[in-house]
């Protein structure tokens, strides 16, 4: 009798992660995806393995200042307004967790997945070529002022009870770490035993080959449903056909939703539309990866320049720029990185998977065989390798020694 067959759905950071800890454990895995491998909200991230984000988006306070947010076109938040209608039933849902109680509970679920992402990262690549791309770092929240980041003490707190205590650099002492930042910028909080990506889609490329050396196959194809016709996944349906399998992972971010439907299960998860861009040949650069306080962004010294990212929109998966988000994310570069000059800047958008409680899918729907490894919101890639192996663990028979019960892929179901 051979291995048992796996069917990993998604070459993204959570996919390959599965499909290589999956293939050490003896399975017999085949990766798919629609596109190439990496490409993407893997691709466009910050580059950030940031163990210390565990405070979701929807701090205390949200409701109230969201509307503000919304109609400031200063601030890093934007809405293609003609989505309103759609995106309404899910922002209530998000909303409702604007408090003190659900954020702690968010904050203690995101911790086992993210609190120890470096190590993890490197224990999946440890003896590949991949390896090189795992940069351990510092990763600085700069502020203008002691006030604004006394401002963040909630957050602060939060992380601070997780584990996460910052060195705090103050006055001119911040312009000596990071000469890069404008002088107005006058408060640091360190978080030393970080780290980043050099390269997060070639990072993602090589893990996909570095799995297929291994043995398992990756197949470009999209996939249209699944066979669960004896209570059980017996194959996954593509445009290629049939793929027999004994278990399934879907891992494909947003693109899980409409597959999660396939399986019954709506999945209140909407498309976060993220924009980086990345200033090439710079003339100045971070030592380490920071968090600009001030205009929300996150820039990072990564293979290909300065990758500056961290703008929120919200208006489904059309995939046209809008020119608002991008004008600002450049305005405020402009000013906290003003003597940053580039020979060359290239934007992205891509979509990150957003479910309405700020956590991930992780686990099986019910004794169906099919694992979930998606909607983990800002943090995807720095929990990709750790949510790989917790599925890995749990197709294994060897679940993960934690409370799995709060990423129960069938949580939303009433």
């Amino acid at each position: 009798m051979g291995a048992k067959a796996v069917t990993v759905i998604g070459a993204g950071i959570n996919g390959a992660a599965s499909a290589i800890w999956l293939t050490r454990a003896g399975f017999d895995v085949t990766l798919l995806d629609k596109g190439k491998p990496g490409m993407g909200a893997s691709y466009g991230n910050a580059c950030i393995l940031a163990s210390c984000s565990i405070a979701p988006v929807t701090a205390p306070g949200l409701i109230a200042k969201g509307p503000g947010y919304l109609l400031d076109p200063d601030f890093p938040l934007f809405l293609r307004w003609s989505y309103l209608p759609r995106l309404m039933p899910w922002l209530v849902k998000y909303l409702s967790h604007a408090n003190e109680r659900d954020t702690r509970r968010i904050a203690q679920g995101l911790l086992p997945v993210i609190g120890d992402s470096v190590e993890q990262h490197q224990a999946l690549t440890h003896g590949t070529r991949a390896a090189k791309w795992v940069k351990p770092s510092d990763y600085s929240y700069v502020y203008r002022d002691r006030a604004a980041f006394e401002a963040d003490a909630f957050t602060w707190a939060l992380r601070r009870e997780a584990g996460f205590v910052p060195e705090l650099v103050e006055g001119p002492a911040v312009q000596e770490i990071e000469p890069i930042l404008a002088p107005d910028q006058t408060f640091m909080a360190i978080n030393h035993d970080h780290g980043y990506i050099l390269d997060p889609g070639a990072y993602v490329a090589d893990l996909v080959d570095i799995f297929t050396e291994m043995g398992g196959r990756f197949i470009q194809t999209e996939v249209r449903d699944f066979d669960l016709s004896g209570g059980r996944i017996s194959a996954v349906l593509t445009d290629q056909g049939r793929i027999e399998c004994d278990h399934a992972v879907l891992a494909a971010g947003v693109w899980s939703k409409p597959l999660m439907e396939k399986l019954g299960i709506t999945v209140p998860l909407e498309a976060e539309r993220g924009y980086h861009i990345v200033y090439k040949q710079p003339t100045q650069t971070p030592n380490s990866p920071m968090m600009l306080a001030a205009g929300k962004f996150v820039a990072t010294h990564m293979a290909q320049g300065v990758r500056c990212a961290g703008i929120v929109e919200f208006g489904g998966l059309t995939p046209k720029k809008s020119k608002a988000p991008l004008r600002l994310l450049r305005k405020k570069v402009a000013e906290i990185l003003p003597n940053m000059q580039a020979a060359e800047e290239e934007e992205w958008l891509g979509y990150r998977p957003a479910p309405t409680d700020s956590l991930p899918l992780i686990g099986e729907i019910g004794a169906t065989g099919v694992f979930t490894a998606f909607g983990h919101h800002h943090v995807g890639l720095t929990g990709g390798a750790k949510t790989g192996r917790m599925v890995a663990d749990l197709i294994a028979g060897t679940p993960p020694n934690i409370d799995m019960s709060v990423y129960d892929p069938k949580r939303f179901v009433a």
